[in-house]
């Protein structure tokens, strides 16, 4: 039984985490159009089950993993087979280490792979090509648990109203610990992305939508829900859908994904609005008997799935080949059509099914042979592409062999630091410290030449609180030269003006400070984003203190646009020129904040 109007909040899911993937800076919280497809999911399938129940009294397990089987596994290793292969039209950072990648998609432990190789979901140097499979990780593992839950209370259970209570009870109690896990989780955490891509964290829109479910339902429906379809008029059926999108859209624009707000409020708003959202769709389908779903919105939903797979890794590959509309559109087409082919010829095919194509009864059998045989060729390049890929992407080796340098010069500067004569009535001694991030850590060469004698500490993810600790350190330690140059801000902070401050304030009498403007291309203009209130409150510092002075890179960068095609917008260059452009206008940004600020006096 198809309930009609189910694919519009299928719609509305993949349609928010398009609109994140593609046009992040104006839609930063679209990632809960994720958290959208797992309440419906707990809200689906379980409904699925009590149907089966209210049939024949039993839950047929093996029979429910076979079918969850087939409809997510062969369109993975389709999206797999046919995304690899445009991979050679880019360069090689792109499949790095991507055997590893592949097989955390086909086990389905992509999440548990990201969270130990300490991935951020937003912020990756490169991309993982197949670092989207993290949700189906979490639906997978959802699916065998809880069919394996729900088979023992079938078990116990002698009609379909215990059998409904006992689930109600249970995804109860799992959703509350769930959420509870990841509530209280986000005071103890700064790498946000720990939370997210875990399963026990992240788990409870499953069991809202399968709370959901005891209630209404798909064949088998509650009695509640009776009374419910029959109390609302079809006005308030409609308003309680759009409203619920509304709240969905709104949050897509509002969320940011390393604000804690995001993880104690954020996404149960988006599971609440996702649940109403479900349930106006099963009571319009109960009162528009006559109405039928429009061909486009059916063929949406269809293929919501296979495009979710599709896009992720075709859009890395195109935005890196041309610019981001064209990329969005090129992406857009293929995404769909592989999709279609995925969901109406193969996936029926394997499964021994007849398809049926808005009404018309399909045949495939006669063009599935060839697509088969087409595929082989497609493995032998996949398999290939995989046995040579890169261990290190160039742009990780760059970054090691820097932090190598780095950390040699730092120790021949400590040495002769010891050695050196005051430099100051404050007992400071000259020279530059620079505290910075994987952007100051690509810059290390160019910073050496432009400011020779430069102390370096720099290293990826460092933003402005853990850079605060190192700064500390380094004052406990009396090791901080005459000029101190944070090179923080890139890797955001909700409390940025928290920390701005305690590093001008905790600055050591006789030395001048130096901001570094971060830059990220993704917000570029947008003035409620982090990064850019995290510039301007620097910029303010810098008014406000006359031994504070800012090295405005953000301006650099946006003065520069040659240095950013290709890239991830946050790290310069893609090649030699590229990069070795950047390093030089980075270190020369600095340089002549520095020339400025040994003009000007030290903190009294």
């Amino acid at each position: 039984m198809r309930i009609k109007w189910f694919s519009l909040v299928r719609i509305v899911g993949l349609s928010l985490v398009l609109l994140y993937h593609f046009f992040q800076g104006v839609f930063p919280g679209g990632f809960i159009g994720v958290d959208v497809f797992f309440a419906f999911s707990g809200f689906l399938i379980t409904s699925l089950l009590i149907d089966e129940f209210a049939r024949s009294q039993e839950i047929d397990i093996k029979g429910f993993l076979m079918r969850r089987f087939y409809r997510i596994f062969p369109p993975l290793v389709f999206m797999i087979l046919i995304t690899l292969p445009f991979t050679l039209f880019i360069r090689k950072d792109f499949v790095a280490s991507i055997g590893t990648q592949i097989a955390g998609a086909l086990g389905f432990v992509t999440n548990f792979y990201e969270m130990l190789s300490g991935g951020n979901y937003e912020s990756q140097f490169i991309p993982h090509l197949f670092v989207h499979t993290w949700s189906l990780a979490l639906e997978v593992h959802y699916y065998i648990l809880w069919a394996i839950a729900v088979y023992f209370l079938a078990k116990k259970s002698r009609t379909v109203g215990q059998f409904r209570g006992m689930i109600f009870l249970v995804s109860t109690g799992v959703f509350l610990f769930s959420f509870l896990s990841m509530f209280i989780s986000g005071f103890f955490t700064k790498n946000f992305s720990l939370i997210y891509f875990s399963s026990w964290t992240h788990i409870f829109p499953f069991f809202a939508g399968t709370a959901l479910a005891t209630i209404s339902g798909v064949k088998n429906v509650g009695a509640n829900f009776k009374k419910l379809e029959k109390s609302w008029s079809l006005q308030q059926t409609l308003g309680m859908i759009v409203g619920s999108f509304v709240v969905l859209l709104l949050l897509g624009f509002l969320l940011r994904f390393d604000n804690i707000f995001t993880y104690l409020v954020g996404f149960l708003l988006a599971t609440i609005a996702a649940l109403i959202m479900i349930l106006g769709a099963r009571v319009l389908h109960a009162k528009t008997p006559q109405l039928e779903e429009p061909i486009w919105v059916t063929f949406i939903a269809d293929t919501s799935y296979g495009v979710y797979l599709f896009h992720w890794p075709f859009y890395i590959i195109f935005s890196q080949l041309v610019g981001n509309i064209f990329a969005v559109l090129i992406t857009t087409i293929l995404s769909f059509a592989f999709a279609a082919v995925s969901f109406y010829i193969l996936e029926p095919v394997l499964a021994g099914k007849k398809q049926d194509l808005f009404g018309i009864q399909m045949d495939v059998k006669s063009i599935a042979r060839p697509i088969f045989y087409s595929l082989i060729p497609l493995a032998i390049i996949c398999f290939l592409i995989t046995v040579t890929a890169p261990k290190v992407g160039a742009f990780e080796e760059d970054l090691m062999i820097n932090a190598l340098h780095q950390a040699d010069s730092k120790l021949q500067l400590t040495r002769s630091q010891a050695d050196q004569t005051t430099a100051t009535d404050y007992n400071v001694a000259s020279g530059t410290t620079l505290i910075g991030d994987s952007v100051a850590l690509r810059a290390n060469e160019w910073l050496q030449e432009a400011i020779p004698g430069i102390q370096l500490d720099a290293v990826v993810s460092r933003n402005l609180e853990s850079g605060l600790e190192v700064y500390q350190t380094d004052i406990s330690n009396r090791v901080l030269l005459q000029n101190v140059v944070l090179a923080l801000g890139t890797n955001t902070v909700s409390n940025y003006e928290e920390a701005l401050n305690k590093l001008v304030e905790q600055l050591p009498k006789g030395h001048r400070l130096i901001l570094v403007t971060p830059y990220d291309g993704r917000v570029v203009g947008d003035a409620n984003s982090d990064l850019m209130k995290t510039r301007q409150y620097q910029i303010d510092l810098a008014k406000k203190y006359d031994y504070v002075y800012v090295a405005d890179w953000y301006q650099t960068a946006m003065d520069n646009p040659a240095i950013w095609y290709g890239t991830d917008y946050v790290h310069f260059g893609v090649d030699a020129t590229s990069i070795a452009e950047g390093g030089r206008l980075y270190a020369q940004t600095i340089k002549t904040a520095l020339e400025e600020a040994d003009k000007g006096p030290v903190k009294p």
